[in-house]
C-alpha cells in the first residue's frame, strides 16, 4: 500500500482559501482556518464498489443498518401523530412525533404479516399507526392496542408486540436515524460539526424547496460529484470565472466527517478572463449582469472587493427580511460555500450564504440506481409557521430548472453536475482497468469515505 507522509497540502498556483479569507473585511472565523488532511494510501479504488451486487449487499447490511443518517427535519413531525417514511434501500423507518414531545422511530413493517404500516415517502398525522391490511394498531409509544378477531389470538403477547425501534436523535434542528441499538450517541457520531455549527443556528430555518431527482449511477457516484472541484473547468465553465475550485480547501477531521471551503465572488486559478472586483460582483449577485441596468447595480467602493461588498449586501438582506443579524459573523461565514460531508451520505452547508443539504441514496435494492435529494432552506419570518416544502420529483429527463423556485443558475449547475453521472456510471461498467486513481488532495475526501467504508466492513 502506497501511504504518503505528513498532512497533504494543496499545492494549486495561486492564492490558497485561507489567503482569500483574510483579505476580507471581518478577521477569518477561527473554525474556518483549521486544518486537517492526514496521509492516506494512494492504491487505486476498484469499480466493483461502484457496481458490484454483493458488495451492495454488503453495504446495506454492514453500513446502513450500523450509521446514523438524516432523515427528515424538526419541522416534518411538528406535533404528536405527525409522522415521517425515510427509505434506504430495502429497510425503511417511521419517524413519529410523540405525545411528551419527543420522537420514536419504528421498522415500517407490521407485526402480522409484515405489510408497511405507511407507504414510502409519505408524512402526516395518525393519532395511532393501523395496519392498512387487516388493522392490528399500535399506540404513538409503540405499544399494540387492537387486533382485529383477538379471539383468533390467544397466544399472542401484546407485550412482546411492540413495534420494534430504530435510534433517533435530534441535532440543530436534523433528524437522524440508527437501526443500531448499540450505536454510540448522534453527538459523539458528529464528530467536530456540533462545535463548527456552534454559530450556524438551523433551528428556526425551514425547508422551501426539497427536489429528489433519479440517476442512472451508484449512490457513491452521485455523491462523490460533490466531493471535489476538479471537474468544475469542464463541467461548469461559467462557475470559474466567480467561484474557487482548484484552490478549495479540503479537511478531513475523522472516520465521519470532512468538508470543503469554497470561496465566493472570486475567480478561479482556472479563469483567463481577470474580471474586476465590480465584474466580479455583478455576476456573483446577478448571474446575468445585463438583466440589471448598470445605475441600479451595487457598487465596489474604493479599497473594497466584491466579497466585502457581498457579504454586506447579505448582512442586509437578512436583517430587512428576516429580522436575522449576521453581523457576529465573518465575511466568509455569510456568503461562501462551506460544504460538511457527513458519512456516508450527507452534505450539510454552513453559514446562512447556501443554506441546503443534499443526500445521495440507493433507490431501492438497485445497485445502479440512486436519488439525489436537494434541500434548500429560509429562515422562519418572526410570526410565521411556515410548512416544509413538499416533495418534487424529477427524472433524468427532467431540468432542475423546470423546478419552481430553482433558478437558473443553481438549475444549470445541477443539471450540469447530474448529467455527467450516466455516462460515469457506465464507463466504470465499461472499463477495461477496473478501478480509478484519485488525486492527493483534491479528492482526498472521496478517499475516506472508502476508507470509513472499509471499517464498518470489516467489523
Amino acid at each position: 500500500m502506497n501511504v504518503e507522509v505528513g498532512r497533504i497540502e494543496s499545492k494549486t498556483p495561486g492564492k490558497s482559501y485561507e489567503d482569500i479569507i483574510r483579505g476580507d473585511s471581518t478577521p477569518p472565523a477561527e473554525v474556518l482556518l483549521r486544518r486537517s488532511n492526514p496521509p492516506q494510501s494512494t492504491d487505486d479504488i476498484p469499480f466493483y464498489r461502484y457496481t458490484s451486487p454483493e458488495f451492495f449487499e454488503l453495504e446495506m447490511q454492514k453500513i446502513w443498518r450500523k450509521v446514523w443518517q438524516f432523515a427528515c427535519r424538526d419541522e416534518h413531525v411538528r406535533e404528536p401523530g405527525d409522522y415521517y417514511v425515510y427509505d434506504i434501500g430495502r429497510y425503511s423507518i417511521v419517524i413519529v412525533r410523540q405525545d411528551d414531545g419527543g420522537l420514536k422511530a419504528y421498522h415500517n413493517s407490521c407485526l402480522h404479516r409484515g405489510t408497511k404500516l405507511k407507504p414510502s415517502q409519505s408524512s402526516g398525522y395518525s393519532a395511532s399507526i393501523q395496519c392498512p391490511y387487516h388493522g392490528w394498531t399500535w399506540n404513538l409509544d409503540g405499544t399494540l392496542n387492537e387486533v382485529p378477531c383477538s379471539w383468533e389470538f390467544p397466544h399472542l403477547d401484546y407485550e412482546k408486540n411492540r413495534l420494534p425501534e430504530a435510534l433517533v436523535e435530534s441535532w440543530n434542528g436534523f433528524i437522524f436515524i440508527n437501526m443500531d441499538l448499540n450505536a454510540v450517541p448522534l453527538l459523539e457520531y458528529l464528530e467536530v460539526v456540533p462545535e463548527h455549527f456552534a454559530k450556524w443556528d438551523f433551528t428556526n430555518w425551514y425547508p422551501y424547496l426539497h427536489i429528489q431527482k433519479e440517476l442512472s449511477c451508484n449512490w457513491k457516484t452521485a455523491q462523490e460529484a460533490f466531493m471535489e472541484a476538479y471537474h468544475t473547468p469542464l463541467v461548469h465553465p461559467e462557475m470559474t470565472h466567480v467561484v474557487g475550485d482548484w484552490n478549495m480547501q479540503h479537511d478531513i477531521f475523522g472516520d465521519h466527517v470532512s468538508r470543503d471551503l469554497c470561496a465566493l465572488a472570486v475567480s478561479s486559478p482556472t479563469s483567463k478572463l481577470g474580471l474586476t472586483e465590480q465584474d466580479l460582483l455583478d455576476r456573483s449577485l446577478l448571474g446575468d449582469p445585463e438583466i440589471v441596468p448598470a445605475e441600479k447595480r451595487v457598487k465596489v467602493g474604493d479599497g473594497e472587493t466584491a466579497r466585502i461588498v457581498m457579504a454586506r449586501e447579505m448582512r442586509k438582506t437578512f436583517k430587512d427580511t428576516y429580522s436575522l443579524d449576521l453581523s457576529h459573523l465573518s465575511d466568509a461565514e455569510v456568503i461562501d460555500s462551506l460544504k460538511y460531508n457527513i458519512f456516508p451520505n450527507l452534505f450539510i452547508y454552513g453559514g446562512p450564504g447556501l443554506p441546503q443539504i443534499q443526500q445521495a441514496r440507493p433507490l431501492g435494492m438497485d445497485v445502479n440506481r440512486c436519488t439525489l435529494d436537494v434541500i434548500v432552506f429560509r429562515p422562519v419570518k418572526p410570526g410565521e409557521e411556515p410548512d416544509p416544502a413538499q416533495v418534487v420529483r424529477i427524472t433524468e429527463a427532467n431540468s432542475y430548472k423546470d423546478v419552481p423556485g430553482v433558478s437558473a443558475f443553481m438549475g444549470d449547475v445541477l443539471d450540469q453536475d447530474t448529467q455527467i453521472l450516466a455516462w460515469q456510471h457506465e464507463g466504470m461498467l465499461a472499463s477495461e482497468k477496473g478501478a480509478e486513481t484519485l488525486a492527493r488532495y483534491q479528492e482526498s475526501r472521496i478517499r475516506r469515505v472508502h476508507e470509513t467504508m472499509d471499517k464498518y466492513l470489516s467489523r
